[in-house]
């Protein structure tokens, strides 16, 4: 989200909204300000707070975006007319009407859980209550001083204790410090504790670096090619030397992976999927 913002910022940033099309219309969460009081607002700047997307117009107006699991973003130029299966929204930008552009957002699947909020200033609507950015000193004093008794790959996912991790970086950010997901943060010894900040520190760099080679939008079907770990059970361990095959545990709604060798000691974590085959 965060390379995804500064692309947004230079290509939009500076241009007027001309208008706004609801594509899907349970998405816009917010009815005050209307969307039509964005129209002929400049957009002053694009950044992110967490994995939100937020567009700050001229009067001091925000837009607060999240793509959830299956958002995607595209960039127009020249802004399309058309409505694509799974659209969402489209902000058309321009000064002109031969250089207008736009952003549409969509959806691939099933699921319609792309979001957006206008907020009057003033009003924080879904930013309120977030956790600490990783790197930053809140980020840190929380790793070092907690004493959650939550599994740690939980305490990773939930955005009102740390924000901008979830499932997919939170496995490869475990898997780095040689953490259990299942063990507690509150057990965490002070070397192990150091060693979760630097792996987040690492990863999620390495990421950033990684996603601002990519240009345009956010539009790919599947974006899991980028992680190390997640998403990839079956494979072998990429830490150099280790040998054994990445395993996950698998919830109602999602999966995390890890190795047993680099993580827990050998031990096999407990899985329903693996659970209702033995029984």
């Amino acid at each position: 989200m965060q390379a995804l913002s500064e692309r947004l910022h230079a290509f939009a940033s500076g241009t007027t909204l001309r208008r706004t099309e609801l594509l899907g219309f349970s998405s816009l969460k917010t009815f005050a300000p209307p969307a039509e009081a964005l129209c002929g607002q400049t957009l002053t700047s694009v950044g992110r707070r967490a994995k939100y997307l937020v567009w700050t117009f001229g009067r001091g107006t925000r837009v607060v975006l999240h793509l959830s699991g299956a958002g995607r973003l595209d960039m127009e130029v020249p802004a399309k007319s058309t409505k694509p299966r799974g659209g969402v929204a489209r902000f058309v930008f321009g000064d002109g009407a031969h250089d207008e552009r736009a952003i549409l957002i969509r959806e691939h699947g099933t699921q319609r859980k792309a979001s957006w909020w206008i907020l009057a200033p003033g009003d924080d609507g879904p930013l309120a209550g977030l956790g600490p950015e990783p790197g930053s000193t809140p980020f840190a004093h929380l790793i070092r001083t907690s004493d959650s008794n939550r599994r740690l790959h939980t305490d990773l996912r939930d955005q009102h204790v740390v924000v901008g991790i979830g499932r997919g970086w939170g496995d490869d950010i475990m898997h780095r410090a040689r953490l259990s997901p299942f063990a507690a943060l509150g057990a965490l010894t002070p070397d192990e504790r150091e060693r979760l900040l630097t792996a987040t520190t690492t990863v999620l760099d390495q990421a950033l670096t990684l996603e601002r080679t990519r240009t345009g939008g956010l539009s790919e079907a599947k974006l899991g090619a980028r992680f190390a770990v997640h998403g990839k059970f079956g494979q072998p361990c990429p830490a150099n030397g280790c040998g054994d095959t990445l395993r996950r545990v698998s919830f109602e709604s999602y999966e995390m992976t890890y190795c047993a060798t680099c993580q827990t000691g050998g031990k096999i974590l407990a899985d329903r999927r693996l659970s209702r085959l033995l029984k």
